[in-house]
């Protein structure tokens, strides 16, 4: 009866300390991904590149094996525990290699048709050059699983292409405002946040407002309008204070 496969446990801080050192090393360790990484198959490899901000959910920067962009991951989405090997896994690998013998045992008859074919020419006798044809038989049938291994790169490269698109990352702008007027924006790309708080102008707002749609525009400038009598009471509550302070100087003055 086959044992239970054991649970991948999360990147612990001791673990995450010797991934930075092996990086500052100029060796990136390598990982494997669990069941709960996003966008990527359990038990794929990959190497952490770089450890980022780790108040950030995501701190670790993945390249995963085979291609070129780098992602970040969460402890708990990489191990450093090296998955055991499915058995269905090591039947599927092992059939391309075998695909492949077929291949290269089949030039080698078409080498001995061609050097078997002149052996009846110097034959007198009308009855040898009968069996020639046969070899010649021989030799079409063999180059026929040429044709899979020809058609084999276009569904190659499709499935690259396809898995690229997958991996386009979503990208979410966020954009805040206070009853005081203050704007700013978050951009989430993919599970990365690239830009935090980043502030805004109100006209700046107003114009890209009125850019994205009528509705958008309309709901902006009740805010900003809103705001605006806000600013403009703290304005004449200032003043107001500043007048009766003058007045108080005034008066020592005297």
């Amino acid at each position: 009866m086959p044992s239970p496969r054991t649970k991948p446990q999360p990147l612990s801080d001791t673990e995450i300390q010797q991934i930075a050192t092996d990086i500052a090393g100029g060796r990136p360790p390598m990982v494997w991904f669990t069941a709960a990484a996003v966008g990527v198959p359990e038990g794929r490899s990959g190497k952490v590149v770089e450890i980022g901000d780790r108040s950030e959910s995501d701190f670790l920067r993945v390249k995963p094996t085979g291609s070129k962009d780098v992602l970040s991951f969460s402890p708990t989405e990489v191990t450093l525990t090296k998955p055991p090997r499915d058995k269905a896994a090591t039947t599927s690998s092992a059939q391309p290699k075998s695909t492949t013998r077929k291949e290269s045992t089949v030039t080698q008859p078409s080498t001995l048709t061609s050097t078997a074919t002149p052996a009846p020419r110097p034959s007198p006798s009308p009855t040898p050059p009968a069996p020639a044809p046969k070899p010649v038989a021989a030799t079409t049938e063999p180059a026929k699983p040429a044709t899979p291994a020809a058609t084999a790169k276009p569904a190659a490269k499709a499935t690259t292409a396809a898995r690229s698109k997958a991996k386009a990352p979503e990208v979410t702008v966020t954009l805040t405002g206070t009853a005081d007027g203050e704007w700013s924006v978050d951009v989430v790309s993919g599970k990365k946040k690239s830009v935090r708080g980043l502030p805004v102008t109100s006209s700046a707002v107003a114009q890209a407002a009125k850019v994205l749609h009528p509705e958008v525009a309309e709901v902006v400038a009740g805010i900003l309008e809103a705001a605006r009598v806000v600013q403009e009471s703290k304005v004449q509550q200032l003043q107001a204070e500043l007048e009766e302070a003058r007045r108080l100087l005034d008066e020592l003055s005297d």
